[in-house]
């Protein structure tokens, strides 16, 4: 099941490093993950690093 990034997020880039499959980027406003590409970090971590690292829990799964 893939992430989202929603119109909360403050653009502070702590997901993007994290995310095993590079799956995020920089958008214009926010950081926006690519649902195609997203693993929910399946078999890289025990849960999604980039909803753990979030400081403003922006991050949900779809």
């Amino acid at each position: 099941m893939a992430h989202r990034i929603t119109d909360t997020c403050t653009y502070c880039g702590a997901c993007e490093p994290e995310c095993p499959v590079k799956a995020i980027s920089p958008g214009e406003d926010l950081y926006m993950i690519d649902e195609t590409i997203c693993v929910d970090c399946i078999d890289f971590h025990d849960e999604a690093a980039c909803v753990a690292v979030c400081p403003v829990e922006c991050i949900i799964k779809v």
